[in-house]
């Protein structure tokens, strides 16, 4: 399919606007894409065109980022569970029944939230630094997690996080020097443009604060892994210093066939490695979906 086949929509969900892409024959087998963080789905551009040929594909923007609406942290409860919620709205709407997910960052608690909580509607699960296994995080997240603990004393050391230093840095850590070409400028630019709307960086904050209690759900993500066995392929980078290639090995501690591939590549792989994980995605979807 040429990118240029793409259709970017708006539609409303519980009265707020939500922005996604789409493209394929919605006749096929869909896939969902759930971005992370500071990103948009502007991260899945390339692999939507790469797939839509065999797939129908729907990446939604998370409130708060990209087009998506952004109301104020007083207007909105920005959690997880809430971002979930909104998830499934926007697949209700659209009468999406049965998909596949692909998940990364912040995708994946929400990802998983639908799949145990909906086993029968989820066909296969791929992940990319989508972390399930506290085997995943790194040192990066001593911070958050201090944060968590104390907002006030941590508060103006996680700022840091939202910088345009520390955007950028998202997306070239781990990144061999050979492929650092690939990662173009607008990645960063564009993600830092939506964490420097008015009032973005409270809400990217009061996430940060949430995050842990996506920890209370992992076993009961890990529970759903043993019992429904899904498909799992998990395309991550070892280079991924936010969530670390441990995180992927973990997954075969519950689903024995899993299919891990770790890449060399960072926490953005698909900007390094997109042709290398369309065609791992390709094969998957190929033999678990229908």
């Amino acid at each position: 399919m040429s990118a240029f086949a793409l259709r970017a929509r708006t539609t409303t969900v519980d009265g707020l606007d939500v922005f996604y892409r789409e493209a394929g024959d919605p006749a096929n087998p869909t896939l969902v894409l759930l971005h992370g963080f500071p990103s948009s789905s502007h991260m899945y551009r390339g692999l939507i065109a790469e797939l839509a040929d065999e797939y129908h594909l729907i990446a939604p923007d998370h409130i708060g980022f990209g087009a998506s609406a952004a109301p104020a942290v007083e207007d909105f409860e920005y959690s997880f569970e809430k971002l979930t919620e909104v998830t499934l709205g926007l697949l209700d709407q659209l009468g999406v029944e049965k998909f596949a997910l692909y998940i990364q960052d912040y995708g994946a608690p929400i990802g998983l939230r639908i799949a145990s909580r909906h086993p029968g509607r989820v066909t296969a699960i791929v992940s990319q630094s989508g972390n399930a296994y506290t085997e995943g995080f790194t040192p990066f997240w001593d911070l958050l997690f201090a944060h968590a603990r104390d907002r006030a004393a941590h508060e103006a050391d996680v700022r840091q996080l939202l910088t345009a230093e520390a955007t950028r840095w998202q997306y070239t850590h781990g990144v061999p020097a050979d492929r650092l070409d690939r990662v173009p400028p607008e990645t960063w630019t564009l993600d830092q443009a939506g964490l420097d709307r008015p009032g973005n960086k409270e809400i990217q904050l009061q996430l940060f604060w949430d995050y842990q209690f996506n920890l209370d759900g992992y076993p009961l993500f890990q529970e759903y892994f043993r019992t429904h066995r899904p498909p799992l392929l998990a395309a991550w980078g070892c280079g991924d210093e936010i969530f670390g290639p441990a995180g992927a090995e973990a997954f075969a501690r519950d689903l024995p066939d899993a299919e891990i591939h770790l890449l060399d590549a960072g926490h953005f792989a698909l900007e390094t490695h997109g042709e290398e994980i369309a065609g791992l995605v390709r094969d998957f979807l190929g033999r678990h979906v229908k």
